[in-house]
C-alpha cells in the first residue's frame, strides 16, 4: 500500500509539472522558439547523461548500437519528438497555451485511432462512442476558431505517432530520451554555434539567470521523467492512465485564469465535446479493468478447486500405499 501511495504521488509529480510547462517556457524570452528547443536537445541529453551515470545503466547502448533498425527507430522517434517540443514552445510563448492543452486531450482518442488503422485493433463499443464525439469535438472547434485548431492536432498526432515508434523501439524512459537527445545533439549544438556567429543568439547576451535558466531546460526535461518511471513501477496503468489528464487540465487552467486567453462559447462546446470522449474512455478503461480483475479471480478460484479435488480423488490410493508401507512385507509361502 505504501508502495502504491508514493507511487501515486510520483506520477502526481511527473504529469503536474508537465502541466505547469507553460509556466516556464515563457521566462527564456527574448530566446524563441527554435533557440531553446536547442537548448532543451543539448541540456537534456547532458541531465540524463549524468543520470544514468549515477544509476550505472549503460547495459543497452551495446545491445542498442548492433541493431540498426532500432537506431533508425530512434531517429524516427527523435525527429517526430524535435516537432512536438518545438511545436509546443512555440504556441506557449505565442498565445495558445489553451490550444496546446487540448492537443493533450485530444492525444488518447488518435491514439486509439492508429491502434485500429494501424494496428488492426478491435474497439469496444464505448471506444467507438469517444472517438466519435472527439471528431464532432474537432469540427465544433473549427467552427469555434475560425480554422482547423491545427496546433492541437499536430500535437496530439506528433505524440501519438512518438508513443507508437516509442513502442517499437522498447526502450525505458530515461533510456530512450538519452538515445534520441543523442541524435539532436549534434544538430542543435550546430544551430546555437550559429546564432552565436551570427550574435542572434541570448546564450550570453542576456544576463546569468537567462543563461542558467537555459541550462535549466534539461533538468525541466529530465525529472518528470524520472518521476513517471517511479509511478509506472508502483501503480496500476489504469492509475497511470487518469493522472495523464492531470497536465492538459493544468495548461487549460493556466490559459484561462492567467494568461486570460479568450473562450468563446463555440471553444466551451468543443472542449465539452473532447471531455465527454475522455469521461467514455475512463469509464470503459475502469469497467474493462474490474471485469478483468473478476475473471482473474475467478479463474484462480477454479484452478485451486480443481487442485483440491485432484487431491482429494489421490487421497485413497495414497492412505492405502501408506498403510502397506508401514505394514512391511507380505509374507511369503509355500
Amino acid at each position: 500500500m505504501n508502495e502504491q501511495r508514493s507511487g501515486f504521488w510520483f506520477g502526481f509529480a511527473a504529469y503536474g509539472m508537465w502541466g505547469l510547462f507553460p509556466l516556464y517556457w515563457p521566462l527564456l524570452e527574448p530566446a524563441g522558439a527554435a533557440e531553446i528547443l536547442a537548448h532543451r536537445m543539448v541540456w537534456s541529453l547532458a541531465a540524463v547523461t549524468a543520470i544514468l551515470l549515477v544509476l550505472r545503466r549503460w547495459a543497452w547502448v551495446r545491445e542498442l548500437v548492433r541493431q540498426p533498425k532500432r537506431l533508425g527507430l530512434v531517429a524516427l522517434a527523435a525527429t517526430v519528438i524535435s516537432v512536438n517540443w518545438g511545436l509546443y514552445i512555440w504556441g506557449v510563448n505565442s498565445g495558445h497555451v489553451v490550444e496546446t492543452s487540448l492537443g493533450y486531450f485530444i492525444n488518447p482518442l488518435v491514439t486509439i485511432a492508429f491502434g485500429v488503422l494501424l494496428l488492426r485493433e478491435r474497439l469496444r463499443p464505448a471506444q467507438w462512442a469517444a472517438v466519435g464525439t472527439g471528431a464532432a469535438a474537432v469540427v465544433v472547434l473549427t467552427v469555434g476558431y475560425g480554422r482547423l485548431p491545427w496546433i492541437a492536432l499536430t500535437l496530439a498526432f506528433s505524440f501519438a505517432v512518438y508513443g507508437l515508434v516509442k513502442k517499437k523501439v522498447d526502450l525505458g524512459g530515461l533510456e530512450s530520451l538519452a538515445a534520441e537527445t543523442a541524435i539532436q545533439f549534434l544538430p542543435a549544438l550546430g544551430f546555437l554555434l550559429l546564432l552565436s556567429s551570427r550574435g542572434s543568439g541570448t546564450f550570453t547576451t542576456e544576463g546569468t539567470g537567462h543563461t542558467l535558466l537555459l541550462v535549466l531546460c534539461g533538468l525541466v526535461t529530465a525529472i518528470p521523467l524520472v518521476c513517471f518511471g517511479m509511478a509506472a513501477v508502483r501503480v496500476p496503468l489504469t492509475t497511470i492512465g487518469l493522472l495523464q489528464y492531470l497536465a492538459p487540465m493544468f495548461q487549460f487552467l493556466l490559459g484561462i485564469l492567467l494568461f486570460h486567453e479568450a473562450m468563446p462559447p463555440e471553444r466551451w462546446a468543443g472542449f465539452a465535446l473532447v471531455w465527454l470522449a475522455l469521461a467514455l474512455l475512463t469509464w470503459d478503461a475502469l469497467r474493462t479493468g474490474r471485469r478483468s480483475r473478476a475473471a482473474l479471480r475467478t479463474a484462480r478460484a477454479e484452478a485451486a478447486a480443481a487442485e483440491a479435488e485432484a487431491a482429494a480423488a489421490l487421497l485413497p490410493d495414497a492412505t492405502a500405499a501408506e498403510a502397506r508401507a508401514e505394514a512391511g512385507p507380505a509374507p511369503r509361502t509355500g
